[in-house]
């Protein structure tokens, strides 16, 4: 069962890995692949309330890959945390199969209270580096979440979240009113609704200015 996973994951991340050359490199040199196949180990021993061995063996990942996975999350099938460093994933996080999580994602709650207290990813969720879900609530199937968005609420099915806090601009491939963004989403090519009315509000002060300097002349002030 355990080569049997491991041989999934490598094959995973050389499909979804152009970098990857080969399963010798993979198995070497990928943190997550080291990460999440420690997650698991400690995984066995949280669900047998070994707790202290658990977080033993998961402190002692963190500390070697940067990616800190506490071993009482729930994790499916089919993660990819693409570089890892920074990823945080927290003790009632779960996340559903094929989800891919970039470098700085934190997965966390936001306080000190005690149950659930962690978001819930569906399936085929893509989490963007630096993004931020905090608390304990449903992250849809299909969903994509922006880099350094910051979630604090349910997201949807086929949805895409923008911004701090994240709005949905996007939903079931159809923008939503008064959004853009673009069609198929990545790292890079993303704008952040902020930002937008931030250049907005500049344009309207420079054209605001300009007029003002027109009526000043005609005046001969």
């Amino acid at each position: 069962m355990f080569f049997k996973q491991l041989r999934r994951d490598i094959r995973l991340i050389k499909e979804r890995d152009p970098a990857a050359r080969n399963a010798f490199e993979i198995l070497l040199t990928y943190p997550s692949l080291s990460a999440i196949r420690s997650y698991r180990i400690a995984h066995w021993f949280y669900k047998r309330k070994m707790f202290t061995v658990a977080r033993m063996i998961s402190q002692r990942s963190r500390h070697k890959t940067g990616i800190e996975i506490h071993p009482g999350a729930t994790i499916g099938k089919g993660l990819f945390i693409d570089h890892g460093m920074g990823v945080v994933i927290g003790e009632t996080t779960v996340i559903g199969d094929n989800c891919l999580i970039y470098q700085g994602a934190t997965l966390g709650g936001t306080g000190k209270e005690k149950g659930k207290r962690h978001p819930t990813l569906g399936n085929n969720v893509l989490v963007g580096a630096g993004a931020r879900v905090l608390g304990p609530f449903k992250v849809g199937n299909n969903v994509k979440i922006a880099a350094n968005a910051v979630v604090l609420h349910a997201i949807p099915d086929n949805s895409t979240a923008v911004g701090v806090p994240a709005r949905v601009v996007r939903m079931n491939g159809k923008k939503l009113p008064e959004h853009t963004v673009t069609q198929d989403i990545d790292q890079i090519h993303i704008p952040d609704p902020v930002s937008l009315e931030f250049c907005r509000m500049q344009l309207e002060i420079a054209e605001l200015k300009k007029e003002i300097a027109e009526l000043t002349q005609g005046s001969g002030i």
